[in-house]
């Protein structure tokens, strides 16, 4: 072979990648970034504002309301058809922006037809059932029930919003399993890095879930200058993959840890690779401070 034929992705020191491993990674993404899109859909006056502000705290999610997205940004569209299907397809763009970043989004709008929601494409469908005519006769007469087996979640009349947001959330989020065996990660976290995230899916990996105790050392030296809840902001950000499978909890700045014989837990050392033990939280602070 000439030097001019010789191509990156067959030569041998650059081995092709295989189809199959790129694709499933790729749908691997959409699926992750479609179980964090909700779209709470309905008959107007049903309800589904009132559970997505119920919602969007518990998950921390961008609440994206139709009606204020069409003041906003859409003002181009009206309420044919055509322009439900293009709203729809803006409403899911918006929403893989918030998802993109590891974020939840909530879309709240009527998207009345399977049309529509077919523009909208995957996520987790959550029906507002509780009324059976909206105050509007055009999107009364265009409306279609999504089908039993494409709802993840039907709201009936009966019982809150709060109650229905809880409901749904127990589903979403399972919920920390208290009594299961876990792994525990004592530290300052100032601030939480790459490395302590490595040494956490470590543990992940090994046990099944983790609890983070954070030692309450903010503010004592120049070293400890974040206080807790922003140390839990960030490590919430980091693990939000594996949310049902880790507790971040507050704790008094410990120092040493004493136990006795056969206490029926291990106390282990994790060695990760040389270039994330040189991971230096005082580079870090000092990058962060400008």
């Amino acid at each position: 072979m000439t030097k001019q034929d010789s191509h990156p992705e067959t030569d041998s020191k650059h081995p092709a990648a295989d189809p199959a491993v790129l694709e499933d990674t790729a749908n691997s993404a959409k699926e992750d970034n479609a179980s964090r899109i909700l779209l709470v859909m309905g008959l107007p006056g049903a309800g589904k504002t009132t559970l997505s502000r119920q919602l969007a705290p518990m998950l921390n999610a961008v609440h994206l309301n139709a009606d204020d997205v069409r003041r906003e940004i859409n003002r181009d569209l009206g309420f044919s058809r055509d322009d439900r299907i293009e709203h729809a397809r803006r409403m899911r763009w918006l929403c893989d922006q918030v998802t993109s970043t590891g974020g939840y989004a909530i879309a709240d709008f009527v998207c009345p037809t399977p049309e529509t929601r077919a523009a909208f494409g995957p996520c987790r469908l959550i029906f507002v059932d509780r009324i059976r005519e909206g105050r509007f006769a055009d999107t009364n007469a265009m409306f279609v029930a999504p089908s039993e087996h494409s709802v993840d979640f039907r709201v009936t009349e009966h019982g809150s919003a709060l109650h229905w947001a809880n409901r749904i959330m127990g589903q979403l989020m399972p919920r920390f399993d208290w009594k299961k065996p876990t792994a525990l990660f004592l530290g300052r976290y100032q601030p939480f890095h790459e490395g302590h995230l490595k040494l956490m899916k470590a543990g992940l990996e090994r046990v099944g879930q983790i609890c983070v105790a954070v030692r309450s050392t903010h503010g004592i030296d120049d070293k400890n200058p974040f206080p807790f809840e922003e140390v839990r902001a960030r490590i919430e950000a980091s693990l939000h993959p594996y949310r049902e499978k880790y507790v971040i909890i507050s704790i008094p700045n410990i120092t040493d840890v004493f136990y006795g014989r056969d206490v029926g837990y291990n106390v282990e050392r994790i060695d990760l690779d040389e270039a994330t033990h040189a991971i230096s939280a005082t580079g870090i602070r000092r990058e962060l401070a400008g």
